[in-house]
């Protein structure tokens, strides 16, 4: 057995790679190094590691050595990431992508991990990072999501196991997001009317008491969080319609906050 391969199974210290140190990225490695983990981070756009982590020069060399590599890097980077990494890596180690994505991309990287003999879990990251950090639910699917679970578990990450094929994860993730996104265009829509009439407080907090103890929390994150990152949320949903189109679903709803996230990307006010 290799000393990678009986760290991991042994829940010895191993080292563990974060390829992309943005919003996501610098909390998983900062979380892990305050664990104890050694952690090794890259991010060309990034120029210093967060404290406790250890700055690589590239995804080559943090990738080396490393039982776990958690790519963070962004769906449109997801597969130069891989790529890159690939070569470097350990024959025994774990490729997790982290990245929102469509279940055929997660497919595809799978594949592409499969011939280099590499296991590799796709990673579905349920809730927003910066809310509960390395506490984060999610899920994975993927040849390697079955040995991944104990070390994320190790780790404090509530996980679950979607099964052993790469892309279901994600296609679950998809489907959660047609309806949170789609609440939000709701709240967004709501509050805007509201406001012409000089009702937004009033219909916030009838929004909120709908939602349970964590409403007034929830809406205020909506109110807040959507205009900020509707660039990317954009982008989620528009994989998710893709999703849909697959499965032959109607998606009227998801076509909605498209045209919401679209326009509050554009810079129009909510």
């Amino acid at each position: 057995m290799s000393t990678i391969l009986g760290a991991i199974e042994g829940g010895t210290r191993m080292r563990v790679a974060v390829l992309g140190l943005g919003e996501a990225g610098s909390i998983y490695a900062a979380d892990l190094a305050g664990r104890g983990v050694e952690v090794t981070g890259t991010d060309p756009a990034v120029p210093a590691a967060p404290p406790g982590v250890l700055r690589a020069a590239g995804i080559a060399a943090a990738v080396g050595g490393a039982g776990v590599v958690l790519s963070l890097v962004g769906g449109r980077a997801a597969e130069a990431a891989l790529a890159e990494a690939l070569p470097a890596m350990e024959r025994d180690a774990i490729f997790a992508d982290l990245n929102t994505a469509g279940p055929q991309d997660k497919r595809r990287l799978a594949e592409r991990a499969g011939r280099d003999g590499i296991a590799f879990a796709d990673v579905a990251v349920l809730a927003p990072v910066p809310r509960a950090r390395l506490a984060t639910p999610v899920l994975a699917s993927g040849s390697g999501a079955e040995r991944l679970l104990p070390i994320l578990a190790g780790w404090g990450v509530p996980a679950e196991s979607a099964g052993p094929e790469a892309g279901v994860a994600a296609g679950l993730k998809l489907l959660r997001s047609v309806f949170m996104k789609g609440l939000a265009a709701t709240v967004l829509e709501a509050v805007t009317a509201a406001r012409a009439v000089g009702a937004e407080d009033w219909i916030t907090a009838q929004i909120a008491s709908e939602l349970g103890e964590s409403g007034p929390a929830l809406v205020a994150r909506i109110l807040e969080g959507t205009p900020v990152h509707a660039v990317r949320r954009e982008a989620e949903m528009t994989d998710a319609r893709a999703f849909l189109e697959t499965l032959g679903a109607s998606h009227p709803m998801t076509d909605g906050t498209i045209q919401w996230l679209h326009a509050l990307a554009a810079g129009s006010p909510y």
